[in-house]
C-alpha cells in the first residue's frame, strides 16, 4: 500500500485520527505490515505485548480462555479496528488471543515508535490520555450494568 493509504487506514482508528496529518505520516512511515494467513494466531493471551496492530484487511477474531482452559470466542473485528493500544504506552501482557478468520493484513506500530512520537509531539500524550480515560470509564459504567443487584428484602438471617 503507498503511504497515503496507509495514513488514510491510521485516520479511522480513533485514538489516531485527530493527531493530524504530519503525526499520521511518521506513524504510518514508522510501521510495519504483516500479513497472516487464515487460522493464523497474530498474538496470543498472556503474551508480552510491545506492539499494537491495526487491521487494514481481512477479520481478526478475539478469543479468551475460560477457566476450564477452551477458548471463548469473544467478538470478530475488521478494517480501522486498533488491537491493543495499551501496548503503545506500557508494557503489558496480552488480555486476549487475535486469530485470523480470513486472509489478514496488519500495520504493526511498535511501542518505541510510539513514544518517539510522544516525545516529539506531547500533545498526543493529552489524545492517548483522554482515550484511556474514556476506555476507563466505559469499562466501569459496562460492570455496573452487569453486577449482579442485590437487594435487602428485610429477612435478616444473621440475628
Amino acid at each position: 500500500m503507498a503511504l497515503l493509504d496507509d495514513m488514510a487506514l491510521l485516520s479511522q482508528v480513533e485514538l489516531l485520527r485527530s493527531i493530524g496529518d504530519e503525526k499520521l505520516r511518521l506513524i504510518a512511515f514508522g510501521a510495519e505490515r504483516r500479513r497472516f494467513q487464515s487460522g493464523q494466531v497474530l498474538f496470543r493471551e498472556d503474551a508480552p505485548a510491545d506492539a499494537a496492530f491495526v487491521i487494514a484487511e481481512g477479520t481478526v477474531s478475539l478469543s479468551q480462555k475460560t477457566r476450564d482452559g477452551t477458548d471463548r470466542a469473544l467478538v470478530d473485528v475488521g478494517p480501522g479496528t486498533l488491537l491493543g493500544e495499551l501496548a503503545l504506552i506500557s508494557p503489558i501482557r496480552r488480555s486476549m488471543t487475535a486469530t485470523a478468520e480470513s486472509d489478514v493484513e496488519v500495520m504493526r506500530i511498535n511501542r518505541p515508535l510510539f513514544h518517539r512520537m510522544l516525545e516529539e509531539y506531547p500533545e498526543i500524550a493529552d489524545i492517548v490520555r483522554e482515550r484511556i480515560t474514556e476506555n476507563l470509564n466505559q469499562l466501569s459504567r459496562n460492570l455496573k450494568e452487569m453486577a449482579p443487584r442485590f437487594e435487602d428484602d428485610g429477612d435478616d438471617d444473621a440475628k
